[in-house]
């Protein structure tokens, strides 16, 4: 059943964001951007191209608990494509059951020529997103909080020669704004209604501002598709320093108090997130008690709209 809170008004506070370390890492594997048709170089050094059954495809997630991976792998399993296709984690039991250098291996083992990894994050600007840099060789350095997480999971850059192509992250993707929609639809869909689109969000400002450029444009959509008085979107910071995730939340508290004074109704919240699990149904909704809101905390999987995502991803869109 969706919670129905109640409201007190406080400041609106500013964010900060922390600084960061680096750490120098070794020398990249083969890596190409592209089609879903690969050029790859044979020994001769001319040019041949990768059929897409000959295409590996990896759908690497962040990881959690036994629920939270059988929502990706439950969407995996709808992706249509005729080469082989794999999950992996970066965190978690999943991640050291199948390390991503692993399931590369055995992508190839299964015929691949090329593989690309369609990560399955909801920005391409967060430190999740630079492990995947790094292990597929785009860049060749990585924070020492991000290398040190990768080594828990005994996760390492593959040892394969196949060409390995990395993939956008969700940003501001159409599919899923519709997702979106539709979740926010299942609570009331009476277009006189505010919207609140919550998503978990990076470390630092910089970042922040690029989560908050996509899903804008996100919120837009929705509120195309839906016909919403109000959709606003904001971010909990949730792994950045104690203050600035407080200065966050309150954020995020008076945006909803402002959108209820609005319209005179409970607000709407959907969570953008990845996966249902302890963020959306514990965390998010702590950081919603005693505000007048409409959540169930439902996340994005496993709708077929994000499977036709991973396919367009795939394709090189």
């Amino acid at each position: 059943m969706p919670i129905r809170r109640t409201f007190h008004l406080t400041a609106l506070l500013s964010l900060t964001a922390p600084a960061v370390l680096s750490a120098q890492a070794g020398t990249a594997p083969a890596h190409g951007h592209g089609d879903s048709a690969l050029p790859r170089a044979d020994a001769t050094g001319s040019r041949q191209t990768v059929a897409p059954a000959e295409l590996g495809v990896v759908i690497l997630a962040h990881g959690g608990g036994p629920d939270w991976n059988a929502q990706v792998d439950s969407v995996a399993r709808a992706v249509r494509h005729p080469g082989p296709v794999a999950v992996s984690f970066l965190m978690g039991p999943g991640a050291k059951a199948a390390p991503f250098q692993a399931v590369v291996a055995d992508l190839e083992r299964r015929g691949a020529r090329a593989v690309v990894v369609v990560p399955m994050l909801v920005s391409s600007h967060s430190g999740h997103y630079e492990q995947l840099r790094w292990l597929t060789g785009e860049v060749d350095t990585l924070e020492a909080v991000m290398a040190h997480h990768l080594g828990l999971g005994g996760i390492t850059r593959p040892g394969s020669a196949v060409p390995i192509r990395l993939a956008r992250a969700l940003d501001d993707a159409p599919e899923m704004a519709r997702v979106l929609a539709g979740r926010a639809r299942a609570l009331d869909p009476e277009p006189t209604r505010a919207l609140l689109l919550l998503g978990h969000g990076p470390n630092s400002a910089g970042d922040y501002a690029e989560w908050m450029a996509n899903l804008r444009r996100v919120a837009e959509e929705v509120r195309a598709i839906t016909g919403y008085r109000s959709v606003l979107v904001e971010l909990v910071r949730d792994d950045a320093p104690a203050p600035v995730r407080t200065e966050a939340i309150a954020r995020v508290r008076d945006l909803v108090r402002l959108q209820a004074e609005v319209t005179g109704k409970d607000v709407l919240v959907v969570p953008v997130l990845v996966a249902t699990g302890q963020v959306s149904r514990v965390r998010f909704a702590a950081d919603l008690e005693g505000l007048p809101v409409v959540y169930r905390g439902e996340a994005l999987l496993p709708e077929p709209d994000i499977a036709r995502w991973i396919e367009r991803r795939i394709a090189g869109e």
